[in-house]
């Protein structure tokens, strides 16, 4: 059976929630039945199949913001939060100072 094809919020959306350097906080749920991306409260939430076991579902996160933005998942960088469910992440094309 098909798996349903994941709705994300608009990148230019997820963009806006970025900080002037291009960082992005979010929110990690690893471990869960379905794959998903959402807004709440003015904040990125995310939901990701992989176990954090073995940087899987840093990869996940990686892999399903990248889809959401439509960019590589390699052009994300994360930033901070490795082992946490907090994490910080490095979204491409920032302007720095």
């Amino acid at each position: 059976m098909a798996r349903p094809k994941a709705d994300f919020p608009a990148a230019q959306t997820i963009r806006a929630l970025a900080d002037s350097e291009g960082r992005l906080a979010l929110r990690v749920t690893p471990g869960a039945r379905s794959e998903s991306v959402a807004i709440e409260n003015g904040r990125l939430l995310m939901k990701v199949r992989a176990k954090p076991t073995d940087g899987a579902a840093n990869a996940a996160v990686l892999a399903l913001l990248g889809k959401a933005l439509g960019i590589g998942a390699s052009r994300l960088q994360l930033l901070r939060g490795a082992t946490s469910r907090e994490k910080l992440i490095q979204l491409p094309d920032a302007h720095r100072p």
